[in-house]
Parts: C-alpha cells; structure tokens; sequence
C-alpha cells in the first residue's frame, strides 16, 4: 500500500513511562533514526481570495433547494484497511479500579448545558440527513461556535442561539472557487485567541482538485465579514483536516501564514510537504498526524517548531514494531523567501496499549473492513453497532499545548481497546524541556463498569488540571450519551481522579448501516478566565427507524470548571 499525505503540523514527545507502580520501564524504547530524505517544502498561495458580507446577511439572502432525495448520507465514506483482530494485548496503562473519586474531591457538575446542532437541522435545510456528524467548536469572550458535518451555529456563553443553523457552504457564498460552497464537511473551528479572530474551514470533494476552504474573521464577532481563502490540495484529497494555532502560522496538512490571512491580505502563503509511503515507512505517517493549538496567553519561545504526533500500533499492518507515539517538528520562518523544515524526532515508546478493537464479530456485520464494534441496547444487527475508529493510526482532536513557566505541555488521547471486548480513552501528556521531548504521563481511562467509552477530547486548564470528555454506551441500559473526567495537577500520575460527570445521557440509538460516529470531538478551554472547559458531543435522544432517519442524532454543548483553578 502506497500514501501519499499532506502534513500537518506538530507536537513534540519523548517517552519515558511511570505510572504510580502500574508499569514501569528502565530505559523508554526509542527509535530516533530518519533513514529517509527529508521532505521539501513547497510554498504557494492562495489561489483565491475575498472579503465577504457579513455572515448574519449572508445567511439571510442563502437559499438552497432541499434535495429530492431524503437518503442518508455518508460524509466522506472511509473503507480504508481494518486488521484482523488476533487477540487484546494487555493495556499497560490502564487505571484500576471504578469511577469512585479516589481523592477528596469529586468531579463537580456542569455549569452549564445546551442543545447544539443535529442532523435534523441538516434535513431542514439540505432535504436530507448525514452521518458522521464530526461535532467541532471553539470558546471567545462572547461566543461559543459549533460546526457540524453540514452546518453550523453561533451562539453566546449562556446558551442562546445567535445566528443558525447556517449551512457551511453560505460561509463561501458567491466565492471564486464555488467547490467551496458545496456541502463537503470535516468542519473546522478555531477560536485565535491572540488577535481575537475566528477560523472556520471545510474541505472541498468534488475534484478532480481538492482545496481547503479557510474564513478568518474580520474582527471578534463570528456572525461579522470574513476573509475568505482556498488553498489547493492538487489532486490529493485532504482527507482529516486538522488545524492548530501556532505562533506565525495556522497549521494543518499545511502551514498557512497567519499575519496576512489576519490582515486580509490576498498574497498570503501556505506550504505543504509531501509525507509518502514509497519513502518514509508508513508507520510513521499513519493515517495523519495531529498539529499543536496553543491554550492560554502563552506563547513558545522565540521560533520553537510546532510539533505534530502521531501514533503507532504493533498489532496493526503499518510496520510498527513497538507502540509508539511519532513525533514531528515544523518550523517555518515568514519572510521574503520563505524557508521551512519538516523534522523527524521520533517513535517514543509508550506503555503498551491495543488499539485493534475486534469488530464486525457479530452476526449481520461485514468482515474483512468492518466498522461495527461497540453495541447499543436493544440493538442485535452486527451491522448497526458503533464505530469506535481505534484502528486508524492518528490521535483523536485535539493537541492541546500549554506553556508553563519550564516547560511546555502538550496533551493528547485515543481510543482502545482497555478491557477484551470494552472501548476506553488512553490519553498522554507530553511535555518539552529546552527543546527535549518526553512523556510525563499516561493513562487509559476505563472503570470496570462495562461500559464503552471512546472518541474522547482532552484540554489543560492554566493551573495544569486536566479536563477530558468523550462518548459511553454499552449493549444493555447505557444509550449513546456524553460523559467527561478530569484530574488535578498534584495528583497521582497516570489517573483520571476525579470520578465522572455527565453532560448528557443518551435514550435512543443509532441504527445506520455505516455504523459512523465521531469523527471527533471537541474539548476547549474559555480564554476570559483559562479555567472553564467546554465540550461538545453527539447523543441519541430518539432512536433512529430503518427505512425513515437511521441518525437522528443531536449534539450537546456544556461547560465545567475543575477545582483549585482560580
């Protein structure tokens, strides 16, 4: 199997595992060698560019004709490989015990929830219904902005629904590059909170060329006039997009030079590398790699890359022979001519985990690429349970970084398999140290409940607690619903310590034949105070029918602050 993939930027990690006593290694597996060339830069520019009207109008004057045609439909349908699963490999960095807090403090209750998008707000505006619905959003001052595989809302910070639902698409509305405004997905939100600018992005598939859509904000208000941009892909799908704010750049597959976009500036430029699997071994690309988005007011030292990780798998066909996370570093100087690196750093080896979780193992299901994997209650077609997406090598949204006062952090997560047969969230934290790399930290979080929890979302509050939300069901009394935990900074290594809380219990169930869910999620972090956490997620209040809305899902938006974050 040959890749080619666009890169995205990085984050820096370096392992040496300790974890209270649950495992521990006296030399950390490291494998640092670069036996290939590195990539070129290539640099362009935007190939289109404009300054809209404001959003709200906009969204005013946008009309669509719903399609005749009410069929489910499935966003970027992905049938990439799914390994045989042989047998679980014991999680080496699982926590023990139930969701009892095992300090003396408990995880406190949302602040505040409110219902965000669904798909019915696709059907009423397009005709038809998606899946997977990829809930995305950012924190302001003002605003809390939710994107959803077709549409999108603003609202303000107690709930209320500004502007919305608003198809993507009418962000784009009479652009040069009409692939813009057809309704894509794999939406993308960023809250800059350093020039107090918004960015919304979405792919483009119709081809035969592929661009990246960008909008950034003229000003603070999200419903206002945005600059709006298309990035050329070529001929190669960008596929996952993801974005980080780094200091100088907007990074995903690429970089894109953040102080013309801020200004409106129609010459601003991009670069991309070339990641090929004829060239550099597989494994360490996978199946993308997740770029740094700064928390905080903090910025990195002078011109710090930006890092970009990824992950690896012993138990999945890439060519990994030890569980690792990979880490890339981009740096890119913006100047006359501008001058850019993509740097190796290395596979730095974790506590050992499985993330080929066995399924399409029930009857109904559809081996050999099956994505059935986690069951609902009351659901016993195979083909209709959830994906838990483990298998594709890549961590799950997002890498948040956090500049503390003698190091930087960076925290990440994804999904594995804990327990034989049962889903859980092994999350890191990376941390870097005059430029040095290493893992100070890890966890898989799964009480021994039986229940499924997967397809997490990880943030850091200014005080170095750790927030994480994510998805829980089970085959018996547990609906698709939203649950999140968290730790304080001073607590016991490689442990969620603060029991659970729910933002929001499902009582439906999905039933689609492409069993999609996710793609990702969202964990923010509120830029007035760097305390609060917002997550957004998808739930199931109604089941879906066959034959009439198999997803009728809904998404969740809530808040929560941890203690001893003043």
């Amino acid at each position: 199997m040959r890749v080619k993939k666009l890169l995205t930027l990085v984050l820096i990690l370096v392992a040496i595992v300790c974890l209270s006593g649950l495992f521990t290694v006296a030399i950390a597996q490291v494998s640092r060698q670069q036996n290939f060339p590195a990539p070129t830069a290539k640099f362009s520019k935007a190939i289109a560019f404009d300054v809209s009207a404001p959003l709200r109008d906009l969204a005013a004057a946008r009309k669509i004709t719903k399609s005749a045609f009410p069929e489910e439909r499935e966003i970027r349908p992905e049938r990439g490989e799914v390994a045989t699963n042989s047998k679980h490999s014991a999680d080496k960095a699982l926590q023990a015990g139930g969701l009892r807090p095992s300090g003396s403090l408990a995880i406190p209750p949302p602040s505040l929830t409110f219902e965000g998008l669904s798909n019915q707000d696709n059907f009423e505006t397009f005709g038809f219904r998606v899946a997977p619905p990829d809930p995305v959003g950012d924190v302001g001052p003002n605003h809390y902005v939710e994107m959803i595989n077709l549409v999108f809302a603003v609202y303000d910070k107690t709930g209320h629904r500004l502007l919305g639902p608003v198809d993507t698409g009418t962000l784009w509305a009479d652009f040069a590059v009409p692939d813009c405004t057809d309704p894509s997905g794999d939406p993308v939100v960023l809250y800059d909170q350093f020039a107090d600018r918004w960015l919304l992005s979405q792919f483009t598939t119709r081809g035969p060329i592929y661009y990246n859509c960008v909008a950034i904000s003229q000003t603070g208000d999200p419903t206002g006039a945005y600059f709006r941009y298309a990035f050329s892909a070529g001929p190669f799908f960008p596929d996952y997009p993801k974005y980080g704010v780094w200091k100088k750049s907007y990074i995903r597959a690429y970089a894109l030079e953040r102080a013309k976009m801020l200004k409106g500036n129609p010459k601003a430029r991009a670069v991309h590398f070339f990641l090929d699997s004829a060239v550099v071994p597989l494994n360490l690309i996978g199946d993308g790699l997740l770029p740094a988005d700064i928390d905080g007011s903090r910025v990195p030292t002078g011109t710090a890359p930006a890092p970009l990780v990824g992950t690896q798998d012993d138990d999945i066909p890439y060519g990994a022979t030890f569980d690792a996370l990979n880490i890339w570093d981009l740096s890119v100087v913006w100047m006359q001519t501008p001058v850019a690196s993509i740097t190796f750093r290395g596979s730095f080896g974790t506590a050992p985990f499985d993330s080929n979780f066995p399924c399409g193992v029930v009857a109904g299901s559809l081996p050999p690429d099956a994505r059935d994997c986690l069951p609902e209650p009351g659901v016993t077609d195979g083909s209709r349970f959830l994906d838990i997406l483990s298998y594709r090598q890549r961590p799950t949204w997002r890498l948040a970084y956090r500049k503390f006062g003698a190091y930087e952090s960076l925290v990440t997560n994804q999904s594995v398999e804990a327990l034989p047969g049962v889903a859980g969230v092994r999350w890191y934290e990376i941390r870097r140290i005059n430029g040095d790399y290493s893992i100070y930290q890890q966890g898989t979080f799964a009480p021994d409940d039986g229940v499924h929890r997967w397809m997490g979302s990880i943030a850091q509050d200014h005080a170095g607690n750790l927030g994480l939300g994510y998805s829980a069901v089970n085959g018996l009394d547990v609906f698709p619903g939203i649950r999140y935990t968290g730790r304080l900074k001073g607590d016991t290594l490689g442990e969620m310590t603060l029991g659970e809380g729910t933002i929001r219990n499902g009582s439906g169930v999905q039933v689609t034949v492409s069993s999609r869910w996710g793609d990702y999620t969202s964990m923010n972090i509120d830029p007035t105070d760097d305390c609060t956490f917002w997550y957004v997620n998808e739930y199931y209040e109604l089941s879906g029918v066959i034959g009439v809305n198999t997803a009728p899902f809904q998404t969740r938006i809530g808040s929560f602050k941890l203690p001893n974050c003043q």
